[in-house]
């Protein structure tokens, strides 16, 4: 029984490419730089040792998905095996590359954020608090019921959202 597993944490090298094998079969190649840094012993300075980089495949369903939401840039975890393939350099020798063939490719990017720039997204509508709850403010049918309050117009009023945190405060979280 033998068994490889590669992991990797990087940033795409370039955008993610796309195409379709004759069979329809979709796939996506990209590249990932890995930046390798350590603390020199004397200064306690950290200095960078070098990038590797990685050819990526990515198959199937995941391929267009990595297609559509992965731009240069971003940081990717990436999980799979690795495949050689043969080919020909520019100088007419064979040659061998090492690349990826991804299992599993994750965004470590951070949450895409509201319009006003402070708030994580949210679906559509907001904070709804109890409604359906009897007597609830802008429940269905709390109008006319007991303990019911609305609007002096007959609208129903919905409780507002609380205030979500800012990016300051984010850094205070004890984990």
């Amino acid at each position: 029984m033998a068994f490889a597993k590669a992991m990797i944490i990087g940033n795409l090298g370039r955008d993610p490419e796309m195409r379709y094998t004759p069979s329809g079969r979709p796939v996506t190649e990209f590249s990932v730089a890995v930046s390798h840094r350590s603390r020199d012993a004397q200064t306690g300075a950290w200095a960078d040792d070098g990038t590797d980089w990685y050819r990526v495949t990515v198959w199937g369903d995941r391929a267009e998905r990595t297609a559509e939401q992965f731009r240069k840039g971003n940081k990717v975890f990436v999980e799979g095996r690795f495949r050689t393939r043969e080919f020909e350099g520019r100088d007419g020798q064979k040659r061998i590359s090492l690349e990826i063939s991804a299992d599993n490719v994750i965004s470590l990017e951070a949450r895409a954020r509201d319009e006003d720039g402070g708030s994580f997204a949210a679906p559509s509508g907001g904070y709804q608090g109890a409604q359906g709850a009897p007597g609830a403010q802008g429940a269905p049918g709390a109008q006319g019921a007991p303990g019911a309050q609305g609007s002096p117009s007959g609208e129903s009023v919905r409780p507002t959202r609380p205030a979500a945190p800012r990016d300051d405060d984010l850094d205070d979280l004890p984990f």
